[in-house]
């Protein structure tokens, strides 16, 4: 990255107008034109920075941009914005001096934005710390704020400030800011009731319809559209680039960081919203005896809102539309409004509401920054006021003449603060003072300020005199008073050079201002300048019960009634400016000029005409002018001596003796003329900029040479540098050779001796080889010679005993291969029990150990089976086991029960919310819990109930109730009778005598009989205190019903009685059931 030490490093045109050759008007916009297309928006005139809006983000303002400019000098780097900002903070740090910066130039020309620029670079280079944080969030917060409120879409700029603005930001010691104060001029409250062609009420108006919530819209009684209200013009309604939405969410976070109160937002928002709700009055005519006419409200429903949002009675404020108290001394007389009145008293309330409503927020603000401390404080001024205003068209009116009358009290004060800055300088460094001619714009700001003679001095007295007053009068008092000032212009003044002068209009007059002439339209300069509001309407507005209401029109309070006549617009503005000149003439000022390249507000546009305008009126050649009056160029003789001592010997490149005396041989030896320059104290004066520009271009060419020699040093050195790196790296690939040469030649040896080793190692081997085969081979023939013989000895001894013995061991081992072989095919048998497959017999011999090893094994794998088994498991088998010792070959329904394993609880009554009151009726465990039929000998009918089985006794229970029916000890049951078919009946006989016996036999229909029945023969059987239950199976038995025995007969039915068992009642003693054919 390049680094910069001076403004005339890398220069695009001049950066400092101060050094332009030839200096003149067409020069100047050339310049500004050649570093605005390089993208350069900032040049110098001295100490001055000329800021041209570039209508697009540049990288320009990053943290490193403001780390670069921090604590700097102005004129070390490239015109900034920034630059300025530090020169001013540190001479307020360091110096103690109080700083202003005066920002200034047209509406769009960027001048809000340099403002926040400023302040944001100031924030970013002072201290750190939560308090300071905190200040300095709230001080750059408070721009969205007053911008919502005071800024409008115009047609020159989106974003146009229509007030100016003055901010006092305080300082401790250390420069760490404390707080601020704000002081707002001339806000543009016509705006309020209308707006020209092309352009927007004020931003807050649309970011409230637009980015509030539905609930806030409805508390404050309005609607989004904005065709709805008077006051917004829609031709402009909606703006590109502009979010109203999301600017509204900002401005209310901004008022939270500043400080207001969720309840002082909602009264702020009440009166936005009665200002909109005031446009949409409107009245018509009502004649009256007396001849006049009297407005009236056409549509009160608008009325009513507003007067509800404020608190005021709607008659009241009615009132106040039609009727006018006039009061002198003792006297009060009431007099009617026309509709034309009407009208403006309430576009007079509209615009008083927003003012002050305005005022109000810059009062609160400043409560909320304004520092705590009561210290003295450094303080810097930031100036955003409107620039000099000229409509081409002649427009101009009381709003153009007050701003104008401003601009001519700042271009006053900028050249007396200039001349006396320089004269200071001048004196500082001992350099003989040149008086300096230039304009003085004194006698044109008497002619507009003068108490007696001057135009707000007599528009003043023209507003207070009795009788009728018009523009006309007051234009008529102007041409008397001021027909002989030489620069005041009109058709009707007695001056007869302006008599036949047709580009004046007889109900204008012309000023010739230091920027130019400027043509005001008379109309409308005596109502602006009243400034009126009835007194009925303030009175009115006192009465409101609203919070800010009160604060806002004091004057309305009846018991502080003021007969006095309010003052003029003219009179408080021109008080204003006086206070703020006073306050300027305090502080060390710092200028910003901003110029706008075109009117189409694009980028990369530069139109020549509208700069040349503003240059003009902005008295930019002036402020040169009088810059180049005495020198044009200064310089510490530090800077001077570092910048320009190649161009002598004698200092170059060390000079050292102090360095005035350098700068002296330097410029000595340069041949300057004495009369080009002079020495102060601490620094060089060059009168004219083209005796710098040749030290520059000296110094150019000096560098060129100054390169060419380092570059062939450079050269050199880095060719020397390069052969003894080249003969370095030959000494070490040599060496690396021969080391490789030497490793090969020694790797050649090694290998050669490894071969001729392995050779004789070889050969030895081999002979040793043949050796040990040689003698393994005698050794084996020695060993088989000997077998031989010693077999033929014992064949010879074998043969005497084989013939009697030789049948019985092939009959063994014939036996034994055959038993051999069965016992390897009984392997392929199966573990499972249920396998009855088993090899089959191969010999008759085997006959019985093959029945007995079938058995032996059986029984040995369900004895493996049975040892898998857990305990709940053995007691399903168990009963299973049972069941099959009671029912197998007796009972028809056992085989389809046995593949169906035994549940028990069929009911879940553990689980079973709806049996919780049955499951507590139990104090046992259940055993089995199933739905069973309890079979009526009335109808042979059956009723659903619930059967619960435990160790001690079964129970019978409703199945929708769960309520006990029957609980029946099983030392009670004396048998259980069944059918042999395949049927789901049985009945539980009870013993005669026994205390349960007395409601007779259980005869019952249920799908798990062969269960039922089984656990309880299992439970009889397992108890010690309890006979046995007797388990009779037959298709006819009798079943006692209380007093009467009942024959149950089971015979089979037919296909017709379906799948199931039918019960049927055939007499008093006998019930059939008919059970399906199988």
């Amino acid at each position: 990255m390049e680094v910069k030490t001076s403004l005339l490093d890398n220069m695009i045109g001049v950066g400092d107008m101060v050094l332009l050759e030839p200096l003149n008007e067409d020069s100047f916009i050339e310049n500004l034109r050649n570093r605005f297309d390089h993208n350069e928006i900032y040049t110098y005139i001295g100490s001055v920075v000329i800021s041209m809006n570039p209508y697009r983000s540049l990288p320009i303002y990053t943290p490193q941009k403001v780390e670069e400019y921090r604590n700097r000098n102005f004129y070390e780097l490239s015109p900034h914005i920034y630059a300025l900002a530090d020169e001013a903070y540190r001479s307020l740090r360091d110096q103690d001096k109080d700083q202003c910066i005066l920002i200034t130039g047209e509406s769009g020309a960027g001048k809000t934005e340099a403002s926040k620029l400023v302040m944001s670079y100031v924030a970013a280079v002072c201290g750190k710390g939560q308090e300071v944080n905190k200040v300095k969030e709230q001080l750059l917060q408070s721009n969205p704020v007053l911008e919502a409120f005071g800024n409008a879409k115009t047609m020159r700029n989106d974003n146009s400030s229509r007030f100016g603005k003055y901010m006092d930001i305080e300082f401790d010691f250390k420069g760490d800011p404390l707080g601020g104060v704000i002081s707002n001029y001339l806000l543009e409250k016509s705006r309020v009731c209308k707006q020209p062609r092309g352009e927007r009420n004020f931003h807050i108006f649309y970011q409230l319809l637009s980015g509030a919530s539905d609930d806030t819209l409805m508390k404050l009684k309005l609607d989004r559209d904005f065709s709805k209200y008077n006051y917004l013009s829609l031709d402009s309604a909606n703006v590109n680039g502009l979010d109203d939405a999301a600017s509204f969410r900002t401005v209310r976070n901004a008022m939270q960081i500043v400080g207001f109160m969720e309840a002082e937002v909602q009264s702020v928002l009440e009166l936005v919203a009665a200002v909109l709700k005031l446009g949409n009055i409107e009245f018509k005519p009502e004649s009256r005896i007396n001849g006049f006419d009297e407005s009236r409200v056409k549509d009160k429903n608008d009325l009513k809102e507003m007067c509800e949002l404020l608190g005021i009675e709607q008659s009241v404020l009615e009132r106040a539309f039609s009727y006018r108290t006039v009061e002198a001394k003792m006297e009060k007389m009431s007099t009617t409004l026309n509709v034309a009145q009407a009208y403006y008293a309430r576009d007079a309330l509209a615009k008083n509401l927003y003012s002050r409503l305005f005022s109000w927020l810059v009062t609160r603000i400043n409560e909320s920054i304004k520092a705590q401390a009561k210290t003295r404080h450094k303080v810097m001024g930031v100036l955003d006021i409107y620039g000099f205003e000229i409509f081409e068209d002649g427009d101009n009116s009381f709003e153009q003449f007050i701003i104008n009358y401003c601009n001519e009290k700042l271009q006053q004060i900028f050249i007396e603060l200039t001349l006396r800055e320089e004269q200071e300088e001048y004196i500082r460094e001992d350099i003989e003072w040149t008086n300096i001619e230039y304009f003085n714009n004194a006698v044109i700001c008497d002619l507009i300020e003068n108490n007696q003679n001057g135009i707000l001095a007599m528009l003043d007295e023209e507003c207070l005199r009795p009788g009728t007053v018009t523009d006309d009068t007051f234009l008529d008092k102007l041409n008397t008073i001021c027909a002989e000032h030489q620069h005041f212009e009109s058709r009707l003044s007695k001056n007869s050079k302006f008599l036949t002068d047709h580009s004046l209009p007889h109900s204008c007059f012309r000023i010739q201002h230091y920027a130019g002439k400027v043509l005001y339209r008379v109309e409308g300069f005596v109502d602006k300048n009243n400034d009126l509001l009835y007194r009925d309407l303030s009175q009115a507005m006192y009465k409101a019960t609203h919070s800010l209401m009160r604060q806002l029109f004091p004057e309305g309070n009846p018991a502080k009634v003021n007969l006095k006549r309010p003052p003029t617009a003219g009179f408080q503005f021109k008080a204003s400016v006086g206070v703020l000149m006073k306050n300027l003439q305090t502080k060390n000022p710092n200028y910003i000029r901003c110029i706008k390249p075109n009117d189409k507000k694009v980028a990369h546009i530069f139109t020549d005409s509208l700069v040349c305008h503003q240059v003009r009126y902005l008295g930019l050649m002036e402020n040169v002018r009088v810059r180049r009056a005495g020198y044009a160029f200064r310089q510490p003789y530090e800077s001077c001596l570092e910048r320009y001592k190649m161009l002598c010997k004698k200092t170059w490149p060390q000079w050292r003796g102090p360095t005035r005396d350098g700068v002296e041989v330097l410029l000595t030896d340069c041949s300057v003329p004495s009369e080009e320059f002079a020495y102060g104290r601490s620094k060089i004066f060059i009168r004219n900029p083209r005796t710098l520009f040749t030290l520059e271009e000296r110094r150019r060419a000096c560098l060129e040479d100054l390169a060419t020699l380092i570059q062939k040093i450079y050269r050199g050195w880095k060719s020397r540098t390069h052969f003894l790196l080249l003969k370095k790296s030959q000494v070490v690939v040599a060496a690396w050779y021969r080391r490789y040469a030497q490793q090969n030649k020694y790797q050649k040896i090694k290998s050669a001796t490894l071969v001729m080793q392995s050779f004789i190692r070889g050969w030895k081997a081999r002979n040793i080889l043949r050796q040990l085969k040689y003698e393994k081979r005698c050794k084996e023939a020695v060993t088989t010679i000997a077998a031989y013989w010693h077999g033929t000895q014992v064949r010879r001894e074998y043969r005497k005993f084989f013939r009697a013995n030789a049948g019985k061991k092939i009959y063994d081992f014939t036996i034994q291969r055959i038993m051999q072989k069965y016992f390897l095919g009984l392997k392929t048998t199966t573990m499972s029990p249920m396998d009855n497959t088993w090899p089959t017999q191969p010999y008759g011999f085997l006959e019985g150990a093959h029945t007995e090893l079938r058995r032996i094994f059986h029984l040995w794998r369900c004895k493996k089976y049975r040892g898998q088994f857990t305990e709940e498991k053995k007691s399903v088998y168990e009963e299973k086991l049972e069941a099959s010792e009671i029912f197998k070959d007796k009972k028809a329904l056992y085989p389809s029960s046995v593949s169906q394993p035994f549940k028990g609880d069929y009911l879940e009554i553990q689980k079973n919310p709806k049996y919780q009151k049955l499951n507590g009726a139990v104090d046992e465990k259940v055993l089995l819990a199933d739905l069973v039929n309890k079979i009526n000998r009335a109808n042979g009918k059956g009723s659903p109930r619930l059967f619960l089985l435990t160790k001690s006794n079964f129970v019978l229970a409703d199945q929708k109730t769960g309520q006990v029916k029957a609980s029946v000890p099983l030392p009670d049951l004396a048998s259980v009778s069944v059918s042999t078919q395949s049927d789901g009946f049985f009945a539980l006989k009870l013993k005669e005598g026994s205390a349960s016996a007395s409601k007779g036999d259980f005869l019952l229909s249920s799908d798990h009989l062969i269960e039922i029945i089984t656990k309880l023969h299992r439970i009889g059987t397992t108890a010690a205190d309890r006979d046995q239950i007797n388990i009779d199976i037959s298709d006819e038995f009798l079943v006692q019903f209380k007093q009467d025995k009942v024959c149950v007969k089971f015979i089979q039915g037919g296909p017709k009685n379906g799948n199931s068992a039918a019960c049927k009642r055939k007499n008093n003693r006998l019930l059939e059931v008919s059970v399906p054919s199988p």
